[in-house]
C-alpha cells in the first residue's frame, strides 16, 4: 500500500506541475498576431 500510496502522490506532483507550466505560459506570453494570406489555385474555385 505505502508504494501505491507514493505513486499517487508522484502522479499528482507531475500534473501539478504540468498545470502549473500550462498557467505560466497563459500569464506571461502573448501571442503575436498577424495576416495571413493564403493563396488559392484558379483551377480549384471552377470546379
Amino acid at each position: 500500500m505505502p508504494s501505491l500510496f507514493r505513486f499517487l502522490v508522484l502522479c499528482a506532483v507531475l500534473a501539478g506541475l504540468v498545470y502549473g507550466a500550462m498557467f505560466a505560459l497563459i500569464i506571461y506570453v502573448e501571442p503575436v498576431e498577424r495576416d495571413v494570406t493564403i493563396r488559392v489555385p484558379t483551377d480549384r474555385l471552377n470546379n
